[in-house]
């Protein structure tokens, strides 16, 4: 994997918060960020799903989809 090196300018308590979480987990302070930045994609991706939902409600033109599940339900007993 690729990386890249970078700089960020945190507020002095955020900065505090993140070298006393480091030292309790025994990690760097660059492996916690790595281990947000993975979190928050996460995240990201979990939207992207609800988003891919919300676009494609009621796409379903074959009438009640209920009765259209215990229909085929039905077929598979």
């Amino acid at each position: 994997m690729k990386s890249a090196r970078t700089t960020i300018t945190l507020p002095e308590e955020d900065k505090k918060w993140l070298d006393r979480y480091s030292r309790r987990k025994g990690i760097s302070m660059a492996e916690a960020i790595r281990k947000g930045i993975a979190v928050l994609r996460e995240e990201e991706s979990c939207s992207s799903y609800d988003a891919a939902l919300d676009s494609t409600q009621g796409t379903w033109t074959r009438g009640d989809g209920l009765e259209y599940q215990e229909k085929v339900r039905k077929e598979w007993r």
